[in-house]
């Protein structure tokens, strides 16, 4: 190696550690937020521990072998799937609809922004009290405004048939906000230059418009959109915890609420950890096969 050479090999090596050193402290609090804790967890879901006790043995894959056989978790995942199924197309379409009409206003433009970002904004716990109040089904406002209509009550909550669709239209209404302002974001990216391009070319028509070259131009912005809707969907937690607590029958119990009970009202860790891999693995594979499949149809 030449003389030359030499200071500057220093002068990398010692820009890597200096580099090395920058990173180090937030690499380390991401093994202590992250990784330690999902090791744990994963330790501790092959033993029958239970919080507070101080012995537990070793029993291998029998908590795996009692989850898959357990009748409450395949209906809380059944129950989780279905919730999905409705937040998710729901969600994410009147979203986009919502953000062309958005996008096309111009003076009152910003005040509908603000009225449909305000259900992300506002706590949850809340407004889940505060939906138990709406549909409640002698005092709530809904059920009298329909009694006003000639209709009879709903028991919105009450109904196993009903309960869990209805936690799906509060999930879409807390949910369209936020999805409305990325797809807003993807609008804005496109250059006015092509629909100029188009009209020159006779794509006059606004659907046309939207088949040809909004639609195609938002594929990043609406892959992006399905991935973190559904991670947020299968994420259902506070509105069962507070308006159905898994009843009626359990029809809303899902799977993180099957954890929580597994784990802090039963005090059974060890299968409330089984619970919450196998929780992780299915969230994970679902979001990797749905970007796969979404990303070779989307135009960059």
């Amino acid at each position: 190696m030449s003389v030359a050479a030499m200071p500057f090999r220093r002068q990398f090596l010692w820009q890597k550690l200096t580099g090395a050193g920058f990173a180090l402290p937030a690499f380390l609090l991401l093994l202590a937020l992250h990784v330690v804790p999902l090791l744990v967890l994963a330790a501790l879901s092959f033993t029958d521990y239970e919080l507070g006790v101080v012995t537990f043995e070793w029993v291998g894959l029998d908590n795996y072998a009692q989850a898959f056989s357990d009748e409450v978790f395949r209906r809380s995942l059944v129950n989780t799937l279905y919730y999905v199924a409705i937040v998710l197309p729901g969600s994410v379409i009147l979203a986009l609809l919502v953000a062309v009409l958005v996008h096309q206003r111009k003076r009152t433009r910003s005040f509908y922004e603000i009225v449909y970002f305000l259900p992300v904004t506002s706590t949850l716990i809340a407004m889940a009290t505060v939906w138990q109040f709406l549909l409640h089904p002698s005092l709530g406002v809904i059920n009298a405004a329909l009694r006003k209509l000639g209709f009879s009550e709903v028991p919105f909550l009450s109904d196993p048939d009903l309960a869990l669709p209805t936690l799906a239209v509060i999930g879409i209404w807390q949910l369209v906000g936020f999805n409305m302002i990325l797809f807003l974001a993807g609008l804005s990216s496109i250059p006015r230059d092509l629909y100029e391009a188009s009209a020159i070319d006779g794509v006059g028509n606004g659907i046309d418009r939207f088949l040809t070259i909004t639609w195609p131009l938002l594929g990043p912005t609406t892959l992006f959109v399905i991935v973190t809707t559904s991670i947020t969907a299968f994420k259902l937690f506070d509105t069962v915890a507070v308006m159905t607590k898994g009843g009626p029958q359990g029809s809303t119990e899902v799977i993180l609420y099957a954890i929580y009970l597994e784990g802090f009202y039963y005090f059974r860790t060890a299968y409330a950890s089984v619970l919450t891999l196998v929780f992780l693995t299915f969230v994970v594979i679902f979001s990797v096969i749905q970007t796969f499949v979404l990303d070779r149809r989307t135009h960059y």
